[in-house]
């Protein structure tokens, strides 16, 4: 049996029933653009008597997999979205991100649930560039909300993941009258199990803690990596590899992949923490990663986008590095292999390095 559309859903300013909806489906995939035809298969598969669906991972940490998700969880994580950030039927949203992928098609499921009325535009770096609507909620990426600044006055509320938030990029929001937050999550948790303020912060809560949302628990296992308990939009804890702090039972600190943790001499690095503090000074994209090293193992380099960086050697040392987080070598490569949301591909970037 299908979803239920809410009666004053809206797409682009226009309410359906869900035949009529399956109609402008079909019209997107025949006569639209990529994303519109993306646009136009979700909504098919949506509407689709079909208990469930499959979703594709970003692929940043590894090969993009198929994943199926139940309707029912899905429902579930957008009515939580909704409590959390007050959206009511009839608000006005925006889709501005990639409906091949779980952020993009969560904010459809929001508009289908809830009842709100969704206009989209095409998921490009700019997507605020010739509209003059205003909307109450958005979802990006955080190379869209820095293209957006200017004009983020047009939204009330937007939530920024699929990659990390730079430092530079918060002090910019800093003084945004729009309620600006980071998003936890990941395919298997059906988008955000958990957000932090990045402007108007809470002052109860720990600067740069994620507090999760309503229903869910966490904790660690041995690594020291997340585990989410969330029995209405997984059937199974989620066990993460991302390494936390747990600040309590409701908050904690993102500190950085499992996957990335760099073995150099006996010393455990995690490049995350390590490019936070340099981030405030490099001026341009980077990452810390490794190489193998007959001394140490694995010795830390540091990989930056574009020209070489005149002085760069200086810049670091007014980073506040302990002596084993300096990098032992530098690398320039032309342009990062990224995701279709901005992140960098690690692996794929560093297999660039010519020796």
């Amino acid at each position: 049996m299908a979803v239920k559309i809410h009666e004053q859903f809206k797409l682009n300013g226009h309410g359906y029933s869900n035949e009529e909806l399956k109609e402008v489906a079909y019209s997107l995939i025949k006569e639209g653009e990529d994303f519109e035809k993306d646009i136009g298969d979700f909504l098919l598969d949506w509407l689709s008597p079909d208990l469930q669906l499959t979703v594709r991972t970003s692929g940043s940490t590894g090969i993009p997999l198929g994943i199926a998700l139940k309707k029912q969880h899905m429902v579930n994580s957008a009515k939580v979205t909704g409590e959390y950030f007050q959206l009511e039927a009839g608000d006005r949203v925006l889709l501005c991100l990639s409906p091949q992928y779980i952020a993009g098609k969560m904010m459809l499921v929001r508009a289908m649930v809830l009842g709100l009325e969704l206009d989209f535009v095409a998921p490009t770096s700019r997507p605020l560039d010739g509209v003059n609507k205003s909307y109450k909620f958005c979802a990006m990426v955080p190379l869209q909300l820095e293209s957006s600044i200017s004009k983020l006055n047009q939204i009330q509320t937007v939530i920024v993941g699929g990659a990390s938030v730079s430092s530079q990029l918060i002090k910019l929001i800093a003084n945004s009258n729009t309620k600006i937050f980071e998003t936890y999550g990941m395919t298997e948790t059906i988008t955000h199990v958990a957000v932090r303020p990045l402007n108007q912060y809470d002052t109860k809560s720990k600067f740069g803690a994620f507090k999760i949302l309503p229903d869910i628990t966490i904790s660690q296992d041995d690594r020291k990596c997340l585990v989410i308990n969330a029995p209405n939009i997984s059937d199974d804890p989620v066990i993460t590899n991302d390494i936390v702090e747990l600040i309590s039972e409701k908050e904690f600190l993102w500190q950085g992949r499992f996957d990335n943790v760099i073995n150099s001499g006996g010393i455990k690095l995690i490049p995350e923490q390590i490019e936070q503090k340099l981030s405030s000074l490099m001026p341009s994209r980077f990452f810390v990663s490794a190489l193998p090293d007959l001394k140490l193992g694995q010795k830390l380099v540091l990989v930056v986008e574009g020209e070489k960086i005149e002085g760069l050697q200086e810049i670091i040392s007014k980073a506040d590095l302990e002596k084993f987080e300096l990098p032992k070598e530098i690398f320039y490569i032309p342009a990062f292999v990224n995701t279709t949301n901005g992140k960098i591909v690690r692996e794929k970037s560093l297999s660039l390095i010519k020796s």
